[in-house]
């Protein structure tokens, strides 16, 4: 894990969209299987076309350690683009876990092998494997940009993807949001006076 990745991993997804003011929030749709399950790492993309999951196959083939597959499914929910076999082969590959505008399938299987899922949902129907597609390009996934080697952060809350070019600025905005949050907690939120006391402060 590079250190730009580990920083990052440290930090919730809410922490990270306010360092980017809001924006590179993925499809509010976009949840992961487990409410646990949290991911970080650096982008794999794969554009596929609706139905035809070939490419994912591929990016998992080549993929390194540590790295997030992300898969622009078009938002297609009539075919999973993997199931619990495919998953399995990520796990193994020793990716840090998928994102995906579209659907999966296998719900109990893949949530057996505890690897974080983002998905829209799940559908009982498999992706054809015509061969079209590709790997480690642009993609628009729920909506944002997202090129390879962009760091990918989810939790709970939904995924965030944060530009290369602006690694620096974005962590440094999100670990001073982090540590004000920290403070504010602290001082606030020690029992109903502290909480009255900073309503107050609001409205006066």
């Amino acid at each position: 894990m590079d250190e730009m990745v580990r920083r990052f991993s440290q930090l919730p997804a809410t922490c990270v969209a306010d360092g980017l003011r809001g924006f590179n929030a993925l499809d509010w749709r976009i949840k992961p299987l487990k409410d646990g399950y949290t991911l970080c790492g650096r982008a794999m993309t794969v554009d596929m076309p609706a139905g035809d999951n070939a490419a994912v196959l591929k990016a998992i083939s080549q993929a390194q350690p540590g790295w997030v597959l992300v898969v622009d499914a078009k938002g297609y929910g009539g075919r999973a683009i993997a199931g619990e076999f495919v998953v399995g082969l990520a796990q193994k590959m020793g990716l840090a876990g998928i994102v995906v505008d579209g659907c999966i399938r296998d719900v109990i299987g893949i949530r057996s092998l505890d690897f974080p899922v983002f998905c829209k949902g799940s559908t009982p129907s498999a992706s054809a494997k015509v061969g079209a597609g590709s790997v480690n390009v642009p993609i628009s996934c729920g909506g944002v940009m997202i090129r390879p080697g962009d760091i990918i952060v989810g939790d709970a809350d939904g995924v965030v993807s944060v530009p290369q070019e602006r690694e620096q600025e974005v962590l440094a905005a999100s670990e001073q949001k982090l540590a004000r949050d920290n403070v504010r907690a602290a001082e606030y939120l020690q029992d109903e006076e502290s909480a009255r006391r900073y309503c107050a402060k609001l409205f006066s």
